[in-house]
């Protein structure tokens, strides 16, 4: 999901007041004892994690030789039907449900998504009086229809009344359902009324040529049953996104005749749905870097003037081991194509469908550019990260300001140039954090978001010979006010965090894995170590504690006072240079003493800049340890002639929120 950086961002002005002191005495008064914050032993105390390492989850930060987890299986038909007042999804989802855990199972839990839009709902109870982004006051004929639900175990169906609780349903089951790979069938036919504005996660928009529909959330899916917290229940309520099982989809979606339906996963039947002439231009497509039409701005204008009549088209997906699908429907629809190149030589299609005001005057400047955008994107995450695992991927325009799913993400349909490139290569990069690498969203935001954000730096410095690499910024000191106000943790989960601090979830989160990539590790141990943890959680449900081991284990550092600061807490931090004394009076070629402060509460290590008046100009880098005793840090420099300047942290890599105590300079 994309955020809105101007509301989270400020931007700090860099003209410090530089601090005017005497070569041979201090360059300021030493910093009174209770003007410090620091106390190394909240820091560098011992931490013990909720969740031990174990043969579930080692203490390596990797799944475990007895690590398991469910899988979900889904074949589902649904129709959308448009009507007068209401556009409707009417559906018959069929579940098989396999259980790997050790124990038995005497219910389920399933996730039903549509109830957030019914009144009085959590979210809509718990939705600001003034409104805002993830708008959920209510929709009168909103939430999930439950017609029926059926279970079938041990070749035995019954029908369940199912416990609907808010947006989420207990199905009951007359026999526990056994552990280590046992199944159960569950079969619920349902329909909904589909929101003119999902939360900005789906919902309809009418354009010029007709409506486009982003469906999401729009079957009963299961939740997740893990090895930490058994079944993960927490109710959807806006703001919190999802936790889903992996598994296998194979679906129908029937609409008007004169719609295209784009989705999640591969087209099972082109032939049946497409026109010859479409299907040729497909097949182009597979083969072209350069993007080809498939429906031009003309055609879909002439194809929205032709009635429906009745009539009905069924399109059939298909998508492996995935954790979720959705998709998209509009007779207003332009829609093209390229080949996406995998590292492994496999071949793949990127694609967008948009309506005609999407298109623009000026395609180059538009969404005329969403399928090089895609493409690029895939191919650049694949080639650093993970290769994408699937063959498909779609960009659409609509109602929702940036949504993803596996192998479709929703954009908003007035971006063009960096803007539309910054949300594109953000919600197809939530495909590698959480659909990849498939974190619980719900509960711990920063694990998808900020994991995203950072890896967004990436993609847009090599995208086309670097044309938007002008939009990553050093966040470290544009974020320094956002941080200095900030209330609550990363660690707090989304429905608890203050709304004026949720964008931190993504900022903050990427700040943080720059500083351990380009100030503590280096580059070469931390892409070691991050690289393995995508490897190894790939496709599995890492907690944010398999995370902190896989970096500890793999970097050989013990990073915990980073982690417990930086995810934990709301400290800051404030490096000072306290005072800079000759060794010897009147001969600065012996050596300077300098004393360094570590006034807040967090630590990082010390990189400074020492400029000598005879020209010589050195940086030097003090690891973290030096703040393991206590906040004041004394140490001698070998200066060959009098010291002109000290500036810490030269390169602006560090959130700290006093720049006035970070630099010395002589006097005249």
């Amino acid at each position: 999901m994309r955020y809105q950086t101007s509301k989270f961002l400020c931007l700090l002005g860099m003209a410090g007041l530089l601090l005017v002191g005497n070569g041979s005495a201090n360059a300021q008064a030493p910093a009174a004892a209770d003007s410090i914050k620091y106390n190394h032993l909240d820091l560098f105390g011992p931490i013990t994690w909720p969740t031990p390492g174990s043969q579930l989850r080692s203490p390596g930060g990797f799944p475990g030789v007895q690590y398991w987890q469910n899988r979900a299986d889904y074949h589902i038909k649904a129709s959308l039907t448009e009507g007068t007042q209401d556009t409707t999804i009417t559906g018959e989802v069929t579940i098989l449900y396999t259980n790997n855990s050790p124990d038995k199972l005497d219910y389920l839990w399933m996730q039903l998504d549509q109830n957030l839009f019914k009144p009085g709902s959590r979210g809509a109870s718990t939705t600001p009086v003034e409104g805002d982004r993830f708008d959920v006051k209510g929709f009168a004929r909103g939430g999930y229809h439950i017609a029926s639900v059926t279970v079938t175990y041990l070749d035995k169906s019954y029908t369940v009344k199912p416990v609907i609780s808010d947006a989420r349903m207990q199905v009951r089951l007359n026999t526990p359902l056994g552990g280590k790979g046992d199944k159960v069938q569950v079969k619920i036919n349902y329909s909904f009324s589909i929101p003119f504005y999902g939360a900005d996660r789906m919902g309809r928009k009418k354009f010029k040529d007709g409506y486009v529909y982003e469906i999401a959330q729009w079957y009963p899916r299961m939740c997740v049953y893990d090895d930490v917290e058994g079944w993960n229940t927490l109710p959807y309520m806006g703001l919190g996104e999802f936790y889903c099982e992996y598994g296998d989809f194979d679906y129908y979606i029937t609409a008007p005749s004169n719609m295209l339906v784009v989705g999640s996963g591969d087209l099972q039947n082109p032939a049946q749905v497409l026109t010859a002439t479409q299907n040729r231009r497909l097949d182009a497509a597979r083969g072209s870097d350069k993007t080809v039409m498939i429906i031009n701005p003309q055609e879909a204008t002439a194809q929205a003037s032709v009635p429906a009549m009745g009539a009905t088209k069924t399109w059939h997906f298909k998508m492996l081991n995935s954790r979720d699908v959705s998709w998209a429907a509009s007779k207003a629809f332009i829609w093209d194509a390229a080949k996406v190149d995998f590292p492994s030589g496999r071949k793949g299609i990127a694609m967008s469908a948009y309506p005609v005001e999407s298109y623009g005057a000026d395609a180059h400047e538009s969404w005329g550019r969403s399928t090089e955008y895609l493409k690029y994107s895939m191919e650049i995450y694949s080639g650093e990260y993970y290769e994408y695992p699937w063959n498909s991927a779609v960009s659409v325009s609509g109602v929702a300001l940036g949504m993803e799913y596996p192998g479709i993400i929703f954009c908003l349909d007035n971006l063009k140039g960096k803007d539309l490139w910054g949300d594109i290569t953000h919600e197809i990069g939530h495909n590698w954090f959480p659909m990849i690498v498939g974190s619980n969203e719900r509960k711990y935001m920063w694990l998808d978001e900020g994991f995203n954000t950072f890896i967004n730096q990436y993609s847009s410095l090599h995208f086309n010979n670097g044309e938007y690499g002008d939009t990553v910024s050093r966040p470290a000191r544009t974020l320094i006010r956002s941080l200095v106000r900030n209330q609550d943790p990363l660690m707090t989960a989304s429905e608890a965090m203050n709304l004026r601090d949720y964008g931190l979830y993504y900022v903050k989160t990427s700040l943080g894995l720059d500083m351990l990539r380009n100030v503590v590790l280096g580059h070469d141990r931390f892409d070691y170590a991050f690289h393995n943890y995508i490897k190894n959680w790939a496709l599995k449900h890492p907690t944010p504690y398999d995370f902190f081991r896989a970096m500890n284990s793999a970097s050989g550092e013990d990073l915990n006072w980073f982690f417990k600061g930086w995810f934990f807490t709301t400290w800051k931090l404030d490096q000072a240079i306290s005072s800079v004394k000759l060794v010897t009076e009147g001969k600065p070629e012996n050596g300077v003493l300098i004393t360094l402060v570590n006034k807040e509460k967090l630590a990082m290590p010390v990189d400074l800049k020492i400029v000598q008046a005879n020209g010589k100009t050195e940086t030097l880098h003090l690891p973290v340890e030096v703040w393991q005793r206590g906040a004041i840090w004394t140490f001698k420099y070998p200066s060959t002639s009098t010291i002109e300047s000290i500036t810490l942290d030269p390169d602006k890599q560090l959130p700290d929120v006093d720049l006035t105590n970070n630099v010395y300079k002589a006097s005249k």
